[in-house]
């Protein structure tokens, strides 16, 4: 049956509607994901969001984190933002990546009110941090404390005897690249590195000092890597309240900021595929070195192996069946 020319141009005129709307709908749909894409990109909420308060998580073990701290400016300087809480769970890390952290809050700190709502812990690097804040909250279980650095490293000499390995080295001085795995610590090296120590360990009582109504007495009793509870940190005045972000919230609005604001996370950028092969593949070499097979590195990670990976002097707490920081 022959098809009539009437019947092909509406054939047609069909076709070119459902491709109008088809494509329309796939327009539509980019669109949803693009400004899905903005508001769930912390760096990009002031474009979208209107006022609020922004709300920064630093959990995990500190390093030099370069993407936190340039969130933490965009923070500062957006104008859609009225008051800021850090919301902090870490047991501590690098002192440098502490300090990193810690200048970055000050910045932000100047130009906004901002407050630190602690969640189970903020210990050594983490409570460094904390204190950059303006006032600090904290559950009445938290873990609060061990302000002290330490610096920690293998001695592998037994292991070496045993496997009949000898290390020969030529130096320029006695003291360099000590101390090392590879032989016995000696009483100048301890030394160098105690003096190291202590210089950071000062440095670190004074921030606090700075920070905190107490005096450099009072910090000293408390920096001798003792942790406390939330209940106890408020009577030593380390924190300054009890609660969660409601109580944030709260002295947010004695600072001005409108407690009806929304609450929105500002997040962090996804990382890198490769930053997260590489810390996979630190992982699996490392439960293989703990006879474990390779679907282990999961757990590895979630044990904080993580830290073992971290170089140079640190401010971290370790859990009671670890090595104890001071």
């Amino acid at each position: 049956m022959a098809i009539r020319a009437d019947d092909m141009i509406d054939r047609r005129r069909l076709r070119r509607k459902l491709t109008f709307w088809r494509v329309l709908a796939i327009l539509v749909a980019a669109l949803a994901i693009g400004i899905g894409s903005l508001w769930l990109a912390g760096d990009d909420l002031a474009g979208v969001a209107g006022d609020h308060i922004a709300r920064v998580r630093i959990e995990g073990t500190i390093t030099e984190d370069d993407e936190l701290i340039e969130r933490l400016d965009k923070v500062r300087t957006s104008s859609a933002v009225k008051g800021v809480i850090l919301s902090i769970d870490s047991p501590g890390g690098t002192t440098a990546g502490g300090e990193a952290i810690f200048d970055a809050v000050r910045r932000l700190a100047a130009d906004k009110p901002v407050v630190a709502q602690v969640g189970t812990l903020a210990a050594s690097a983490g409570y460094m941090i904390a204190s950059a804040t303006d006032h600090i909250v904290a559950r009445k279980s938290s873990i609060i404390g061990s302000i002290g650095v330490l610096v920690q490293f293998p001695n592998l000499t037994g292991l070496m005897d045993k496997l009949g390995i000898t290390l020969e080295e030529v130096k320029s001085s006695p003291l360099k690249a000590e101390p090392s795995p590879f032989n016995p610590t000696t009483e100048p090296e301890r030394a160098m590195i105690r003096s190291m120590i202590m210089d950071s360990y000062d440095w670190f009582v004074g921030l606090v000092v700075e920070r905190r109504p107490l005096t450099h007495a009072e910090v000293m009793v408390l920096a001798d890597g003792s942790v406390f509870t939330g209940r106890q940190a408020l009577t030593k005045k380390l924190v300054d309240a009890l609660g969660g972000e409601e109580q944030a919230i709260k002295w947010l609005a004695t600072k001005g900021v409108d407690a009806k604001l929304k609450v929105i996370e500002w997040k962090p950028k996804s990382k890198s595929a490769s930053s997260f092969l590489f810390a996979d593949a630190a992982a699996r070499q490392l439960a293989r070195l703990l006879g474990l097979p390779d679907y282990s590195a999961d757990i590895v990670r979630e044990l904080g192996g993580d830290r073992i990976f971290l170089d140079g002097l640190l401010s971290v707490w370790h859990p009671e069946n670890a090595v104890s920081g001071h």
